[in-house]
């Protein structure tokens, strides 16, 4: 009884913030402000015993001058959760030059463009598969686990310069450099994402590389150590393949560490999925497998496998529903909850 009393406080609470939900957005001449976000309130039930809470929200802000034609200056503040979660004050915090026939710079705190053009995994639910999922605050695996498909490497610990193209015939591409930070010397990313439509069938496909020189306990991942070696590469693939409200996603990351010292934090890490949306409801089936430690001979490579159901209902254009079941190599879970979009 007390568990469902504690779930519907929490979906009673979220449904009725859900009345002022609505995007906030100012424009004075050449100049505009827009605020966005979400938030997602709920429970998860490790090993089906005992509900705990779970939240998870995002606020970013951008203001934008376009008083030149076909020309954009930008600033964006961004602060999540997640963010907070590893004890930094924001997600994002960059500035921007957009030129419509040619790119984007973007320059400040930002993730790179590797990430920026990546594809993740068609998931209906709340639990933030494809950023720091929140079901590994719970379910703390027996070693450490690569939980992102997309290529990352960091956001808030370092200076960033990105360069991203227009989309042209659905091609765009792009490179990041970053550095003056002590978790590494230097880091330059590249990213490229191609769309195609036929028909009734919507494709795209998306390449992300990464090399990190002279990490030092570099930490952007949920369950594996911070690294220290000689250099990092990375690289990333997806694909999305869409035919009516069916989805189909296909993701894959691997991390090799030359030279690391400490505990082993390397390895890959591949997942698949689909959805399916009718109406106001969608599901979504989800498998990932990470192998960490598998470059290196001296030590047993740790290998976890995920399985998450979702199912989801959207009560109105800015609230949904959702519940999520699934399971980790030990743990099954189940959990569910609201979430706002503004």
């Amino acid at each position: 009884m007390l568990r469902v009393y504690k779930f519907t406080t929490v979906m009673m609470l979220g449904l009725i913030a859900s009345y002022s939900a609505d995007a906030l957005e100012y424009t004075l001449g050449n100049n505009s402000l827009k605020v966005t976000g979400y938030a997602t309130s709920g429970m998860i039930d490790p090993d089906i015993e005992i509900p705990v809470f779970i939240g998870d929200w995002r606020v970013r802000g951008q203001i934008t001058n376009s008083s030149f034609e076909d020309t954009k200056l930008g600033l964006v503040y961004a602060l999540d959760y997640a963010a907070l979660d590893k004890g930094e004050l924001l997600r994002e915090a960059f500035g921007f030059l957009q030129l419509k026939s040619i790119g984007r710079i973007e320059i400040g705190f930002t993730d790179s463009i590797a990430r920026k053009l990546g594809l993740g995994l068609p998931d209906v639910g709340g639990l933030r598969i494809n950023d720091r999922p929140l079901y590994n605050e719970r379910i703390h695996p027996a070693g450490p686990v690569i939980a992102d498909t997309v290529l990352t490497s960091g956001r808030s610990n370092s200076l960033r310069v990105n360069l991203a193209s227009s989309s042209n015939n659905g091609i765009q591409y792009g490179i990041s450099a970053s550095g003056i930070t002590d978790d590494y010397n230097w880091a330059i990313d590249t990213g490229f994402k191609l769309r195609k439509s036929s028909g009734k069938i919507k494709r795209a496909y998306s390449v992300g590389t990464s090399f990190m020189n002279r990490p030092n306990n570099f930490d952007n991942e949920i369950y594996t150590p911070g690294v220290t070696a000689d250099w990092r590469a990375q690289m990333s693939l997806g694909m999305n393949i869409q035919y009516n409200s069916w989805l189909f996603g296909l993701t894959g990351r691997a991390i090799y560490d030359k030279n690391p010292i400490g505990e082993i934090s390397d390895g890959f890490v591949i997942g698949t999925g689909v959805s399916y949306d009718v109406f106001k409801y969608s599901v979504s089936l989800t498998y990932m497998l990470s192998d960490t430690g598998v470059w290196q001979n001296d030590v047993d490579d740790f290998i976890d496998h995920t399985v998450v159901a979702s199912f989801r209902y959207k009560y109105s254009e800015n609230v949904d529903g959702w519940i999520s079941g699934g399971t980790t190599s030990e743990t099954p879970f189940i959990s569910a909850g609201l979430r706002i979009t503004f």
